[in-house]
């Protein structure tokens, strides 16, 4: 093999290299960041996996809301229309919620089925509700009346 042509393999393998450390460092940092969104009925069918980081999002249901006096700490339920999940929470919560509100959870999922939120995001305005909600709240919806989306949709159409 000519020296010229040996160079050039060494340089192109070297940046092959460089590329591949770079792009399996990039997915591991990833992976670390990633959360994935489940509905009131994933968590309650145990789809929603214990532990890792995940967000759940739903309505807040009325009544459900039950603050600590000495502290920031709160526990609500939120609801898909089908099924709830309890949520606790230990901070300041956003001025916009409020219970019927379409809300999202970062957080973790414990053994007992309670969710442990870090963060929670209420909807911005009266008519805004986080499309992975509205989809959730539809279909759970739609499965408890024993009818697909596209029926449920065109039964509420006047």
């Amino acid at each position: 093999m000519k020296p010229a042509r040996k160079r050039r393999l060494i340089f192109l393998l070297a940046i092959l290299t460089g590329f591949s450390i770079a792009i399996a460092l990039m997915l591991v940092a990833l992976k670390d960041n990633i959360s994935l969104f489940y509905s009131p009925s994933q968590v309650a069918s145990g789809e929603a996996p214990v532990g890792p980081l995940i967000r759940v999002g739903g309505l807040v249901v009325a009544g459900s809301v039950h603050r600590d006096h000495e502290g920031t700490r709160v526990q609500f339920d939120i609801t898909d229309k089908a099924h709830s999940v309890t949520v606790v929470y230990d901070d300041i919560l956003p001025d916009l919620f409020r219970e019927g509100q379409g809300i999202v959870a970062l957080g973790h999922l414990q053994a007992n089925g309670q969710f442990v939120a870090t963060e929670v995001l209420a909807k911005h305005d009266e008519t805004y509700m986080s499309p992975e909600v509205a989809d959730a709240i539809k279909k759970a919806e739609a499965k408890a009346r024993g009818m697909s989306v596209d029926e449920l949709e065109k039964a509420r159409k006047p």
